[in-house]
């Protein structure tokens, strides 16, 4: 029982600390791809805290079609290293391709949860505090403005409302449902087939 106890809060620790990088990792990302400004406070604390690994994986991996390779590199092996550990952890055995496979998934349901809480924690701004602006709401509006632009075009606001952000919402989920649902669970089927298989 006491080693249970040990491997759930090496699980916790591992998602935690890798999920956390990677979630970072992926606001830089995001951030160079939306041209948010490079000189906010936050975006610094961001390239302060990413660069180290960062400067390293350029020596090898060199940028391509204007995306900042290294970023998309980092992030697929600190999800994938996350995912082994814990399956690893959890007493599994883990195949290299439904390892792939899922971290694709996982990669992709970060990127869109990303955007999902930045609409909302935006609403809510602007629901409190209307106006405001500080380095957060910046990079926010840098953020989702991309993605709600064209919506609002699609829907454009009423009565001075702005419904842009709940079809944003809703798009997303779809996406999360429809796309990176499946590309989780064949991971997970591939994964289990591989334990089967040991088994």
């Amino acid at each position: 029982m006491g080693n249970s106890y040990i491997g759930n809060a090496a699980t916790f620790l591992v998602e935690w600390t890798f999920g956390l990088y990677a979630l970072i990792v992926m606001l830089r990302f995001l951030f160079q791809i939306f041209r948010a400004d490079f000189y906010n406070p936050v975006s610094q604390a961001i390239v302060r805290l990413t660069n180290p690994p960062l400067l390293v994986l350029r020596r090898f991996v060199p940028s391509a079609l204007g995306l900042d390779t290294p970023s998309i590199v980092l992030i697929f092996g600190l999800k994938g290293i996350e995912l082994w550990l814990r399956f690893t952890l959890g007493g599994g055995s883990t195949s290299v391709a439904g390892l792939a496979v899922l971290t694709l998934g996982e990669v992709l349901a970060m990127s869109v949860n990303i955007f999902l809480f930045a609409i909302i924690i935006q609403v809510v701004i602007s629901w409190i505090n209307p106006g405001v602006n500080n380095p957060i709401t910046s990079l926010l509006h840098s953020l989702t403005e991309p993605l709600l632009r064209p919506v609002r075009r699609l829907l454009p606001p009423a009565g001075g409302l702005d419904f842009s952000p709940m079809l944003a919402m809703v798009g997303l989920i779809l996406v999360t449902m429809l796309v990176v649902a499946p590309i989780r669970d064949q991971g997970k089927l591939m994964m289990m087939a591989s334990v089967a298989g040991v088994m």
